[in-house]
């Protein structure tokens, strides 16, 4: 068998798994498919509330937080997140909680040392 010959049974190889694959693809229940959709929307609010609390938290405090100390959810339409401070004796805060609401796309509640600093 010549080279040319093993090239084009490769690409035909190529392409026949690539069909079968997105065959196979579409024949998923609609189970997975709400499964999938419900890991995206989790994944989308956990990344929405990493975004914006720490940038909330510092812009209130003057502190940059980096990893929260407890983390509450319902998985679907919440999610706080809470942040001990690490300067609390030099003027920081002590204990920072943050929610973002996925129907409200933001910050619900902010509250910093028992000081409400946004509540929608």
């Amino acid at each position: 068998m010549s080279n040319t010959m093993k090239l084009v049974l490769s690409v035909a190889a190529f392409f026949a798994s690539g069909f079968i694959l997105v065959w196979l693809s579409k024949n998923q229940s609609p189970e997975k498919i709400e499964a999938a959709s419900m890991i995206r929307n989790y994944a989308a609010l956990q990344a929405m509330t990493n975004d914006k609390c720490p940038a909330a938290i510092l812009k209130e405090t003057g502190e940059q937080v980096y990893f929260p100390s407890a983390t509450k959810s319902d998985k679907e339409t919440y999610i706080t997140l809470k942040w001990q401070g690490e300067n609390a004796k030099k003027g920081g805060f002590t204990l920072a909680s943050c929610t973002v609401t996925a129907a409200l796309g933001g910050i619900s509640e902010l509250v910093i040392d028992d000081k409400t600093i946004i509540k929608k």
